[in-house]
């Protein structure tokens, strides 16, 4: 049998074991990997031939395949992580189930006292257009009231956890009163497709800030361990829009609207009838707003 070796990935070495703190008392460390950009055209290659080696460059065919949603050669690569996050922040990440979990159990071990505490400026309104959002600012008393709530709260709950314990509650019991401030951990193993598609929902602005946190840090790990994917996904994914059906056509009539709405007013009715839901056509002025195009 002829020697082999496994490939290392440079990018992707420089960050083993390295963790990456978020938020309080959070991080995100990478442990282990498999494959880099080159595994991705090899892969690829498979599919075309020999033949098309010498006619595409490495970097042209990732953008190629990223471009026109060819996934199948991205899943050929895998990193491994470890996470430590708000129970909170869990909850949402693990609605991405095309990865592999494996979670600190309370059922076997004793929790830490460790509970996430917001800073003062993440404290804002509920927000009265996004139900999942945030809005204004809260006044500096306010947010000083609502800390001094739930640093009090996190430290009751964690009494009666331990006054559980000493009792001799079972584990399994014991920490349910525990809020879903409180911290947990897993290992998280998921290919490069899936995990491109974790970043682009949860690095998204409109994703919860806390869990923005922990996919900016996984991303700074994927930019150096995969270079020529993650500047084809920044530029195909991250800083791109797409058009609806709808949307294409006005654009193509983009002359004639300009010319027959002056107002805001008009302008909107005539999206409202077009368009026919509110929040498309809010979401449809910031696309023509960020390509400089004024429609009334």
């Amino acid at each position: 049998m002829p020697e082999t070796h496994r490939p290392v990935n440079l990018g992707a070495e420089q960050w083993l074991e390295k963790p990456i703190e978020c938020l309080d008392h959070g991080f995100v460390r990478l442990v282990d990997y498999m494959g880099d950009d080159s595994a991705i055209v090899q892969a690829a290659r498979v599919s075309y031939g020999k033949g098309t080696k010498k006619a595409n460059e490495d970097r042209g065919l990732i953008r190629y395949l990223l471009r026109h949603r060819h996934t199948t050669p991205f899943e050929m690569c895998e990193l491994k992580f470890h996470c430590k996050m708000p129970i909170f922040v869990a909850r949402q990440w693990i609605r991405h189930r095309t990865a592999n979990v494996n979670e600190y159990s309370a059922r076997y071990s004793v929790l830490d006292r460790e509970f996430y505490l917001p800073e003062a400026l993440a404290l804002k309104k509920q927000s009265m257009e996004n139900r999942q959002g945030r809005a204004e600012e809260l006044t500096p008393e306010e947010q000083a009231k609502i800390l001094t709530l739930m640093k009090s709260g996190n430290e009751a709950q964690y009494r009666d956890y331990e006054e559980f314990l000493r009792i001799g509650l079972a584990r399994e019991l014991a920490r349910i009163g525990i809020s879903v401030s409180a911290y947990t951990q897993w290992y998280w193993k998921i290919d490069l497709h899936n995990l491109l598609h974790f970043l682009s929902l949860r690095m998204d602005e409109h994703a919860q800030w806390e869990i923005r946190v922990f996919a900016e840090a996984m991303a700074k790990i994927v930019k150096d361990a995969f270079p020529l994917v993650w500047e084809a996904f920044e530029d195909y994914r991250l800083n791109s829009m797409s058009l609806s059906r709808v949307e294409v056509e006005i654009l193509s009539e983009v002359g004639l609207v300009t010319s027959r709405f002056m107002d805001n007013d008009a302008l909107r009715k005539y999206l409202n009838e077009k368009i026919g839901n509110k929040r498309e056509v809010e979401e449809f002025l910031k696309k023509f707003k960020t390509l400089n195009i004024q429609l009334g």
